[in-house]
């Protein structure tokens, strides 16, 4: 942008178009609803695996929505909000990716059905609200299962297994499904039964087969031992040490 005889002047680049009220607002929702439809074919136990190339020709095969969206070359405003959908919902809850685009789009299809029909946005906008509102009460109050996370060991390992059908570990979802459940019980909090993912940390290590996972009960230091001669490994490591002797 730049000043013309103290009136604003902006400069875009060639092709550039500027457009306003419902004729920018259909496009946004066309936009959301192409991104859509492009992972909808991903969704469900029959879904289909999508090939993607990128510009250096790497090429990934999968059916999880957040990695289609990821490597998605979008510019469309729009598109990007549908992008921006799938990144926090995998970031807040780690699946429904695929969900939750397909039901945005959905949601903006029957608005703008709605919007052409002469309803205000803003009425449609409180609609979903209370729409969403009432989605909540009834599976809070009428479908939800209170479970015992000490004793229902089994269900709490089909939610797990139920969330890696879509994922790159797949075929070994029986392991690592034993493997979360373990996790899940070592972070959870006695007062409410709710994990605290953050005191679980992930570090990746090449050589061995994903099957060498392991759980350690502990902290992982990932240092290299200043000389060659310092122990690798110490037992008891608590009571080693004087510490009243280290202080003076």
């Amino acid at each position: 942008m730049s000043q013309l005889g103290g009136m604003p002047i902006l400069i875009l680049r060639e092709g550039s178009e500027q457009t306003k009220g419902n004729d920018a607002r259909a496009r946004n929702i066309l936009a959301i609803q192409a991104v859509a439809e492009a992972v909808k074919s991903t969704l469900g136990p029959r879904g289909m695996d999508k090939m993607l190339v990128d510009s250096l020709g790497d090429i990934t095969v999968t059916n999880d929505g957040a990695t289609i969206l990821e490597n998605l070359d979008v510019e469309h405003p729009g598109a990007k909000m549908a992008v921006a959908i799938s990144k926090t919902q995998d970031t807040n809850v780690g699946d429904g990716t695929t969900s939750s685009v397909i039901i945005a789009g959905q949601l903006l299809t029957v608005s703008n059905e709605l919007m052409n029909q002469g309803i205000h946005p803003s009425i449609v906008a409180r609609g979903y609200s209370l729409a969403g509102k009432k989605a909540r009460e009834i599976l809070k109050n009428e479908i939800a299962v209170s479970i015992d996370p000490d004793k229902d060991h089994e269900t709490l390992k089909k939610i797990a297994i139920t969330t890696m059908n879509s994922k790159g570990i797949s075929g070994n979802k029986d392991f690592f499904s034993d493997l979360a459940v373990d996790a899940f019980s070592k972070v959870k909090s006695e007062k409410d039964n709710m994990a605290k993912v953050k005191n679980i940390t992930i570090v990746k290590k090449k050589g061995k087969s994903i099957r060498d996972s392991e759980i350690i009960d502990g902290m992982i230091l990932e240092k290299e031992p200043t000389h060659q001669m310092m122990p690798k490994l110490v037992n008891d490591a608590k009571n080693c040490f004087n510490i009243s002797s280290i202080r003076d």
